[in-house]
Formats: C-alpha cells, structure tokens, sequence
C-alpha cells in the first residue's frame, strides 16, 4: 500500500483536476484500473469539480474550432477512466490501458538494457518534462541504494518490492522524493515490474551504487 499519504492525495487530487503530467496522469490512471482503493475518493474529487463548475461563470472562448482541434488531436485514450479495461489482456504482466499510448500492447518487443545484474530498464523518452520507463528486478535482486533531485512515481505491475518506506505490490503506487533515501529490494518468488516516472535526477548513494553510476546514467 502506498505509505506516503500526502503525497498521495495530492496526485490523486491532481489527477482528478487534470493538472498532472501526461506520464504522471496516465500512471495514476493505471493504478486506479489495478486498484480499487482509490476509486472512491477519485469519484468524490471528481464530483466535487463537477458542482464547481456549474458554478461557474461561462467565459466566452477565442478561436473555438482551434481550440477544438487541438483537444481533438491530443494524447490517445481517456486518463480518466477509473473503472477496468475489458480490453486489458490477462496475461501475468498485463499493460493497463491507460499506459498503453506510452508502453504499447505487449512487453514482448521492448528494447530493454541491462543496468546491473539482475536489472533491465526500458526507457520511453521525456513528456511534459518528465521521464518514464519500465523496470524489471530479478525475485529477490536489490536495487542500489539513492534519492531523487525532484520526485519519482513508481506504480508496481507485477510482483512487488520492500523499501525502508515499506511493502508495495501490484497496483500500488510509491512516492519518493529528495528526503528519501531507499534501497527497494524485489519480493522472493517473483520478478518485479514497474512503471516509473521521475522528475529530477537520480543520485546513488550506496557504495556500490556510486561505483555503477557512470554505467547508468
């Protein structure tokens, strides 16, 4: 479960707002098809922006059809959408809809590159300033020990991981940020798959971790 509930609240509060990243918003997207732990408080946030806005007073929009269009050719797929996917496939590392426009349909053809034994990462580029990728931790494999110069977001998709903040399994969501300083170690008798989306540098911080840094930056 995700142990920074602040942190929490806020995304989720963003979320339902719209105000988060593309990544960010697609990851807590995710989540809420995984989990149904959130959903609840989401719909509530939800329907409380739907009473603000009828509220509101209406404000006349220049270049409409512009405008249009371009909501027209934004980001495929609705982030919002907090119920399950009938599409989603039930394969053991299912991707949910909402991170299909960034990860694709299946892990199979991923580039994955090995960062440490034991460690793959598949990066998918920068949006909206943040970076985002997959990562597979070998059962029982330690990440290195670091902190963040900004935040991280990781939502589990498969298997799970331990850290000094605690215990997350699939669907649930870790906050990290720069007071942070943890050592995630993957669960025995399972790999571990995770969506990450981080903004701000990471910094290793063990021993060993500082040894590997030139290697994965």
């Amino acid at each position: 479960m995700e142990k920074n509930v602040t942190g929490m609240d806020e995304l989720l509060a963003g979320y339902a707002a719209g105000t988060l990243t593309y990544p960010a918003q697609a990851l807590v997207g995710a989540h809420l098809e995984m989990s149904d732990c959130n959903r609840s408080y989401v719909s509530s946030l939800e329907t409380l922006a739907g009473f603000e806005l009828e509220e509101a007073q209406p404000v006349s929009i220049a270049n409409r059809d512009a405008v249009l269009e371009s909501i027209l050719d934004g980001p495929l797929g609705d982030l919002n959408d907090n119920e399950p996917s009938d599409k989603v496939d039930d394969s053991a590392t299912a991707i949910p809809e909402s991170l299909r426009s960034i990860i694709g349909s299946s892990m199979d053809q991923l580039p994955w590159k090995t960062l440490l034994p034991g460690v793959k990462e598949c990066k998918f580029g920068e949006i909206d300033g943040c970076a985002s990728s997959l990562l597979w931790v070998r059962a029982g494999r330690a990440m290195p020990s670091h902190t963040h110069h900004g935040t991280e977001l990781t939502l589990v998709l498969k298997g799970g991981f331990k850290d000094e903040d605690g215990h997350y399994v699939a669907g649930d969501v870790a906050f990290a940020d720069g007071d942070i300083d943890h050592k995630p170690v993957a669960d025995e008798g399972e790999d571990c798959i995770c969506f990450a989306v981080t903004a701000g540098r990471l910094q290793l911080t063990g021993p060993v971790g500082r040894w590997f840094a030139p290697f994965i930056r």
